[in-house]
This record gives structure tokens, sequence and C-alpha cells, in this order.
């Protein structure tokens, strides 16, 4: 059974998208070539990306591109052919490759993959994804990188969650960049 685990970029004041839903500020201008390994390291394994329509569409519109295989191909390639699924109700087709639409039953569909053998599950963005399986203790695992800029407004990744999940921190790791990378799993 694989793991899911929820990646998501941070400002130092908790949002994962700014007042606009954009994502945009989270990718840090200063060089750091650790950071950089760090990213190409995690984009390596070989399990399902999970989204929501937003940040799928964020996603298809840059990873797919001649200017992400020249900025970063290392990431994109790995992105471009990792199996995707993509929870909306409103998309009606999914063209990005590898990429399965689901249109409803997102925490059934999340048990059921849960269920089959195989690599990890990794959720990318999607705050409304995360709030609505953390309550259902199916996430396994937080990763979070705070990045070090203050956007004054925007969404956490937990909005609407309405009851305490409480986390054990198994993993923290700063970078140059003044990003810091840190992992939590649930408790009990």
């Amino acid at each position: 059974m694989g793991r899911l685990i929820a990646f998501n970029s941070i400002s130092l004041d908790g949002y994962f998208v700014d007042a606009h839903g954009d994502m945009r500020w989270a990718h840090n201008a200063a060089l750091d070539d650790e950071w950089d390994e760090f990213v190409a390291d995690n984009a390596s394994g070989g399990g399902l990306l999970v989204f929501g329509r937003i940040t799928y569409e964020l996603m298809a519109s840059y990873w797919p591109t001649p200017a992400a295989m020249e900025n970063d191909p290392v990431v994109a390639e790995r992105m471009n052919n990792r199996p995707k699924l993509v929870f909306s109700r409103t998309l009606s087709e999914a063209p990005w490759n590898r990429t399965r639409l689901v249109k409803g039953h997102l925490v059934e569909e999340i048990r059921s993959q849960k269920g089959e053998p195989g690599n990890d599950m990794a959720i990318l963005g999607s705050g409304s994804i995360i709030s609505q399986l953390a309550p259902e203790l199916l996430i396994d695992e937080y990763q979070v990188v705070v990045i070090p800029v203050v956007l004054g407004a925007g969404r956490t990744m937990f909005e609407g969650i309405r009851e305490k999940l409480s986390l054990e921190l198994t993993e923290s790791r700063d970078f140059a960049n003044g990003n810091v990378f840190l992992r939590y799993e649930p408790v009990g």
C-alpha cells in the first residue's frame, strides 16, 4: 500500500497561494545548488501525482512546455512522465500526459488507491483536496517548504479543517536560499 504525501510550499505567514490564487511567489530567485538538488531528488519518485483542478491547470500549463524543459529538465521530465490523478467537477478532459480525470468521490477514490500495491502518492498544491482528506486521516505525511516571504493574504493548505490535527515533526532541513523543509506525520 502506497503512502499519501501532501507537499506544499508556504509563505512565512502560512499561505500556499496568494490572494489571487497564484503560487509563482514560491519560486525562490536566490540560486542554491543544494536546494535544486533537493527538488530534483524529491521529484524522483515514481508514484501517482494527485491534483485538484486549479493546481492541475497551473502545472499542466507549465511542465509540458519547452520553457520547463529548458529551465528545469530533470523535474519537467519527471512531472510529465509520472501518472496523474485530477479531481474536478468542471473539467471535461485532462490532456496532460498520463492523467486520469475523476469527477467525484475524492475520499473513496483515494482510499481505493491506497489499497492498491505501488509507490507513494503525492498531493501537490491542491489545498481543497488536503482539507477534505486530512480529517479522514488519509494523508500519511505532510511535507512543507517555508519560503522566506510574507504575502499578507491568501489561502492556507488546511483551510476548512474544523478539528485539531496533531502532527509530529520527523525531519527539518534548512537551505542557503532561506527555504526550510519540514516533514510531519499525523500523531495517533
